[in-house]
């Protein structure tokens, strides 16, 4: 299972509601971030997460409302005497934009090419649509092997013989051999992808195909759509229409641009398209 608490959720500038880009994903006590603005380590704080858990960054762009947090990150972790390695990920330009950062940092340039495997799930790279080189990330679980137990216990596969069976792959018992395929199925892992800024685009869509989550920029609605295009950006009702066309469970509206007090517009606009929308909010917490 995935933890997700967005730490910032405005476009550009920060407001009193919300800070600059960064989310965090728990799994198993490690924390993934998925940018990392300016004061992202307080409000790792502010809602309770150790910044010391941070395993690796993941930099979608090199607009600095999106990582120049990490210095101040890199910084109070060596002050409280960082020795795991803080691996940051991020397009061509990373490795000289941050620096050495310290002995316990890896910085790696990567592109849309992309995978790393993180034990019980991998992160994976997909090029977006915005000025400069950008990417957006996807995170997602192995697929798992489970039993159907009542199948199972009727063909008399018991005890220490469920891990016996799925080690060899069939075993002999009362006078047969079953298969671990007779008494399994496949369980697909859940997908969670973020996509930075980012124009609408069909790499985001092929990218986020059936995702149980996909977070997506909304920084302008329909009333600013030149802008938007303009600037590189995505109206709440575009970010819809690419979770509509992925076959998404879920989407999440971030990067909201300021000038948007309350987001229920934003949020009215894409429920118009995909029903299953939310806003985020500094703090909002979900599961996957």
């Amino acid at each position: 299972m995935f933890e997700i608490t967005f730490l910032g959720t405005s476009a550009a500038v920060p407001t009193l509601e919300r800070n600059l880009s960064a989310i965090a994903v728990r799994r198993e006590g490690e924390i993934y971030l998925l940018d990392c603005a300016e004061g992202t380590q307080r409000q790792m704080m502010r809602f309770g997460l150790s910044f010391m858990k941070v395993r690796a960054i993941f930099i979608s762009h090199l607009h600095l409302d999106h990582f120049l947090g990490v210095f101040g990150l890199m910084e109070t972790m060596r002050l409280n005497g960082r020795q795991e390695i803080l691996s940051i990920y991020g397009p061509k330009g990373t490795r000289a934009v941050i620096g050495k950062g310290g002995n316990f940092v890896q910085v790696h340039e990567i592109d849309e090419n992309f995978s790393c495997d993180f034990g019980e799930f991998a992160v994976s790279s997909f090029k977006t649509k915005h000025e400069g080189l950008s990417l957006g990330y996807c995170l997602e679980e192995k697929e798992k092997r489970r039993f159907y137990e009542d199948k199972a216990k009727k063909l008399g596969i018991k005890g220490p013989m469920f891990s016996e069976i799925a080690k060899k792959g069939s075993l002999k018992v009362g006078g047969r051999v079953v298969k671990l395929e007779e008494i399994t199925y496949v369980q697909k892992g859940k997908k969670i992808c973020y996509t930075g800024d980012t124009l609408p685009c069909e790499n985001t869509v092929l990218a986020a195909k059936g995702a149980d989550l996909l977070i997506h920029e909304a920084t302008f609605g329909e009333d600013k759509k030149e802008e938007a295009e303009e600037s590189w950006h995505s109206t709440a009702r575009q970010a819809a229409q690419v979770a509509k066309k992925a076959k998404a469970k879920r989407l999440v509206l971030t990067h909201i641009s300021g000038r948007y007090k309350s987001p229920l517009g934003l949020l009215e606009e894409a429920r118009a398209v995909f029903k299953d929308t939310a806003v985020a909010e500094d703090g909002l917490k979900l599961e996957v």
